[in-house]
């Protein structure tokens, strides 16, 4: 599924709050991942996210993550068409590795290579 959208992510300044939130609004089950990071497991067949402890100057944000073969390879395309790397490809584990970027407009995307994080 290459540069389908298979992760989201809700990121602000406290977490319990945000995973009661959205645990009660929407009846999400919502698994602590450690680290300040929460899984939110796929509903009916939609795609499953995240929540997320922001530290420092991060401010709080809601973003998609898109799965790509190559991370480098898909930065340098984006950063060529007017976009601004964010994050560069960093190891979340021994299968996945992420990177963030901004596009034109000011938006923060994801991107995704490897395993899926919501397998289940």
């Amino acid at each position: 599924m290459t540069n389908a959208v298979v992760h989201w992510e809700i990121a602000g300044r406290d977490l319990p709050a945000l995973r009661d939130f959205y645990a009660k609004a929407f009846a999400w089950t919502i698994d602590d991942a450690g680290d300040g990071y929460c899984l939110v497991r796929p509903v009916d067949g939609g795609t499953g996210g995240g929540l997320m402890q922001t530290h420092g100057q991060m401010p709080p944000y809601v973003t998609i993550y898109v799965d790509v073969e190559d991370l480098r390879e898909t930065l340098s395309t984006v950063t060529g068409l007017g976009g601004r790397q964010l994050v560069p490809p960093t190891r979340i584990n021994d299968s996945l590795s992420f990177a963030m970027f901004q596009d034109p407009a000011g938006n923060t995307v994801g991107l995704l290579q490897g395993e899926p994080l919501n397998a289940s």
